[in-house]
C-alpha cells in the first residue's frame, strides 16, 4: 500500500481545533496525486497531444475519530478496483498514535478530451492500467 502524510494545519480546522469533514476530500486526492506521481503519472496528463484526466464519479468517507489541529495523519492509497474504463481507491487515514481516523473512497473515470474540446469517458490506457493493477491490494 502506498502512502503518504500531512498535517493538519490550523485552517483544515473548525473553531474546536477538530478537521472539517470536507478536508477530508482534499487530503484524499492529494495522495492520491502523490500515489499517480509515483507511478510516473498524474490525475491530468497529456499524451500525444491529447489531455487525459480522472474525473470524480464518487466519494465518500466514514470517520472513526477526530483528527486534530498538528495531528499527523499518514493516508493510504489502495487500489481497490481496476474496470476498463474506471479505478476505484479506498484512503485509510491514521493518527500518529497508529489510531484508525477515517477510511476514504474515490472512484474515478478515465477521460480524453475529443473533438471541441468536449470530455469523453476512454479506456484506461494500457501501460497506465498494468501499472495500477500492479497496486491492487491483495
Amino acid at each position: 500500500m502506498f502512502t503518504t502524510s500531512r498535517r493538519v494545519e490550523f485552517g483544515d480546522t473548525d473553531m474546536a481545533g477538530i478537521m472539517y469533514f470536507a478536508n477530508f476530500f482534499r487530503f484524499m486526492e492529494a495522495a492520491e496525486t502523490d500515489f499517480l506521481h509515483s507511478l510516473g503519472t498524474s490525475v491530468l496528463f497529456e499524451r500525444d497531444g491529447v489531455k487525459w484526466g480522472f474525473p470524480r464519479v464518487s466519494v465518500g468517507c466514514e470517520y472513526a475519530r477526530p483528527a486534530r489541529f498538528e495531528d499527523v495523519l499518514t493516508v493510504g492509497v489502495e487500489v481497490e478496483r481496476v474496470g476498463a474504463k474506471s479505478v476505484s481507491y479506498r484512503f485509510p487515514f491514521t493518527n500518529q498514535r497508529g489510531e484508525a481516523v477515517a477510511v476514504g473512497r474515490i472512484t474515478a473515470v478515465c477521460c480524453r478530451e475529443g473533438p471541441g474540446g468536449k470530455l469523453e469517458s476512454a479506456e484506461i490506457p494500457p501501460d497506465l492500467r498494468a501499472k495500477l493493477e500492479g497496486q491492487m491490494a491483495g
